[in-house]
């Protein structure tokens, strides 16, 4: 939408659409992610966030997390509410004079971000991951690759050539990181073994709970899809647990709630960690990419830069999984 979504005709097309009533309507940015910019909508003492897709729209994957929405809702698991526009569609085709864009409206939540040191964030994040991979049960579907499957040599070695051509002031990192970091990290990265695998939220950060009146919120499913839930264990203890500066007390009491709420998966060693490792491969290599793609917008080239710089320099580490299992043990 760029510039146009900040008029009031714009804002009253989305208002329409979704029948929120007359104006007038207002619309700012609030903020982008990898997959979408949030605005916030709002008229009537009334607000909804927006999110534009920026790389289009996937129809089976809105269906997804509709669906995954409701049944987590059903279990008193907090987060915005995703509405149909007027014709009962969770996602809306917007054609403008400047091309086309897809949106969802949802809630708007105020609140501050979740504080992954705080005992009773922590505490709520183990019950609800829990109570997530009891609502998704009995997935049929297969993990996408982007969670089981990493880029291989002939990948990096072709955005690496596209990243010096551009003459990328991080082209050595990234030439460094593919020739060492990225294939042990690779070794660990293998599919998910059939069965007991569970549709789940697939981006469980601190980054996406909002801790508003009434308690935290779990923002941003738009990933929503199959998974090993060991496997989305494991990355959430490594996230929440401070990452690569990892705190183990905070470790071991996420997965204390969500063993308590009734969570059955354990760390069995660094393959458990495999998606963590997949997402962190293949966001860099996105990211990258998007850095030097000449079809995208100047906007998302210098995004695509900056994430894939921010990344490279706080990829997972070995050893810090190492530490993880070593004090979950077998069973969290």
């Amino acid at each position: 939408m760029d510039q146009r979504a900040r008029s009031d005709d714009t804002a009253g097309v989305i208002a329409e659409t979704y029948a929120l009533g007359t104006g007038p309507w207002t619309m700012a940015p609030v903020t982008r992610g990898a997959l979408g910019q949030i605005w916030k909508i709002s008229g009537n003492g009334r607000s909804w966030a927006v999110k534009e897709l920026l790389f289009g729209c996937d129809d089976a994957q809105v269906a997804r997390e509709a669906a995954l929405l409701n049944s987590a809702a059903d279990l008193g698991i907090a987060s915005p509410r995703l509405h149909p526009d007027r014709h009962g569609a969770h996602v809306s085709r917007l054609d403008f004079p400047g091309g086309t864009s897809w949106v969802k409206l949802y809630d708007w939540i105020d609140g501050t971000r979740a504080d992954a040191s705080d005992p009773d964030v922590l505490d709520w994040f183990g019950r609800t991951m829990a109570l997530l991979h009891q609502a998704g049960a009995g997935a049929v579907e297969t993990p996408g690759d982007w969670y089981e499957r990493c880029p291989d040599d002939a990948d990096w070695e072709d955005v690496l050539k596209k990243v010096r051509d551009a003459r990328l002031p991080w082209s050595d990192e990234l030439d460094r990181f593919i020739a060492t970091t990225a294939p042990r990290l690779a070794h660990q990265v293998t599919p998910s073994a059939p069965g007991g695998l569970v549709t789940s939220h697939l981006d469980l950060q601190p980054q996406n709970v909002l801790v508003g009146p009434d308690g935290p919120v779990l923002l941003d499913w738009d990933n929503a899809g199959p998974v090993a839930p060991d496997r989305e264990f494991a990355r959430a203890v490594h996230v929440w647990s401070g990452g690569n500066d990892v705190n183990i007390a905070s470790a071991r009491r996420l997965a204390r709630a969500y063993r308590e709420a009734g969570g059955q998966v354990s760390l069995t060693g660094p393959e458990s960690f495999a998606m963590l490792f997949a997402t962190a491969l293949n966001y860099i290599h996105v990211q990258a990419e998007t850095a030097v793609d000449p079809e995208v917008t100047a906007e998302q080239r210098d995004f695509g830069a900056r994430q894939a710089v921010s990344c490279l320099r706080n990829v997972p580490d070995l050893a810090t999984v190492s530490l993880l299992v070593a004090a979950l043990g077998s069973r969290p």
